[in-house]
């Protein structure tokens, strides 16, 4: 290959990865799933990464399926400042809690209803990463706090630390008892044999004037 020809592969090569590298220049982060308690608040965390520097016009948009994979319904928009619903199930009802200087585009949805079982979905843009992967998160509203395995783990841990503690606690108590016994023990044998030796004293003074 002569020297033109492989400057305009290379070139033609540099372009095409140019065009493809900001599809995978953004990058989102949420957790899979999220259990929440009914009628309380939750926090759904967004975090991004992108390859060129935090835009002025970065937007963030929020989007929720319902489990019935329904159409797609709009949560939140952020653009330079956060936009709130002006309908909608969740009217009034979400709020922003990010940081866009920190990578933070979380959100916070209050009172939550069983009706709000679904997934939700965090889009961050940020030119020129117009392209990326989408986060999502299921969230899964019940009427009692989810009993993990973690939760579970825990209170094992913790019963069997009061436990331990229950057990130290009546051995020294036993072993103290155990040791007032046998000083209260050894004071009787003391006085016992006091009084065995005063008794003999007395009965020697008594019979020492007969002798005489």
């Amino acid at each position: 290959m002569d020297g033109p020809s492989w400057l305009g592969a290379a070139l033609f090569l540099g372009v095409q990865l140019r065009a493809l590298w900001p599809a995978a220049a953004m990058e989102i982060h949420t957790a899979k799933e999220v259990y929440a308690v009914n009628g309380t608040n939750q926090r759904l965390k967004c975090t991004f990464s992108s390859s060129s520097p935090i835009s002025p016009d970065l937007s963030v948009t929020w989007n929720f399926q319902p489990e019935d994979l329904s159409s797609h319904e709009p949560v939140f928009y952020y653009l330079k400042e956060p936009y709130e619903l002006p309908a909608g199930r969740f009217k009034d009802r979400v709020t922003w809690d990010g940081n866009i200087e920190r990578n933070d585009a979380s959100i916070k949805i209050w009172n939550l209803q069983p009706t709000d079982n679904g997934t939700f979905t965090c889009q961050v843009m940020n030119r020129p990463d117009f392209y990326g992967a989408v986060g999502e998160v299921r969230l899964r509203v019940v009427q009692k706090v989810h009993f993990s395995e973690i939760h579970f783990l825990a209170v094992a841990i913790g019963s069997a630390s009061v436990l331990m503690i229950i057990v130290v606690t009546v051995v020294i108590l036993c072993r103290q008892r155990r040791k007032r016994a046998q000083e209260k023990g050894m004071e009787e044998s003391d006085t016992e044999l006091k009084e065995k030796e005063n008794l003999q004293k007395v009965e020697e003074e008594e019979a020492s004037p007969l002798e005489d």
